[in-house]
């Protein structure tokens, strides 16, 4: 989208998508940016796939710093919170009335409050829109574990420390709701939820084709419906 001009994209009703990253801590090996990273290559290979060749698609730039209070402690990080994020989502898909639809493509798990939030308010004011997050698979971890790391290691090996690739805390009984309470901070001295002592690029390649096809099908079905009702 940042290379158009406004008369290019006139009267086309794209479906535009709006990437949600984060700015924070990912333990000691990997980048701040990763969820934005992760989130961007998922994007970027969609809108290379033969299956939207005649579907008008366009991307938003990704928001980078979004609702991480989790994370509070561990420098680096940086954080709208929960409301300042609903209410900036909320005013962008707001202004993009000329689109035929938003799909918020959501790659950090700390925004699902926002989320619930967001999807009230477009819904009231009869916002066409959608939204996706990342989804979860069997075996997956929580943050900068197993699954981020493989990612990583596939989709920017340059940008992971591997001197330091340790393993966090692990999914046991109430680490959630200790999490929710006191952050990551109060759960995992390091930062990690999950083993990144495990992590492959192959592991990498297989999770980043199944976030692709996910994406990809919703997409998809947001084009059927969409064209349908407009």
């Amino acid at each position: 989208m940042g290379s158009a001009t406004s008369a290019e994209i006139a009267d086309s009703r794209p479906i535009l998508l709006l990437p949600l990253g984060a700015w924070e801590q990912h333990g000691p090996h990997l980048p701040l940016d990763t969820d934005t990273i992760i989130i961007t290559r998922v994007i970027s290979d969609v809108l290379r796939h033969e299956d939207l060749r005649t579907v008008n698609v366009m991307s938003a730039p990704p928001l980078s710093i979004t609702a991480s209070d989790e994370h509070h402690g561990f420098p680096g990080t940086l954080s709208t919170g929960t409301q300042a994020l609903k209410d900036s989502v909320v005013a962008i898909c707001r202004s993009a009335s000329w689109a035929r639809g938003v799909c918020i493509v959501n790659g950090h798990g700390g925004n699902a409050d926002a989320l619930a939030a967001i999807t009230s308010a477009l819904a009231y004011e009869k916002i066409t829109h959608s939204i996706w997050s990342l989804p979860s698979y069997i075996g997956g971890d929580m943050h900068a574990g197993h699954t981020e790391t493989s990612l990583l290691l596939h989709i920017a090996p340059n940008e992971v420390r591997s001197n330091v690739i340790a393993r966090g805390a692990t999914h046991e009984a109430g680490l959630v709701d200790a999490m929710r309470q006191g952050g990551v901070q109060a759960v995992s001295e390091n930062g990690i939820i999950g083993d990144a002592s495990t992590a492959t690029a192959s592991h990498g390649k297989a999770v980043l084709d199944l976030y692709t096809n996910s994406l990809r099908a919703h997409v998809l079905d947001c084009h059927r419906e969409w064209t349908t009702k407009k």
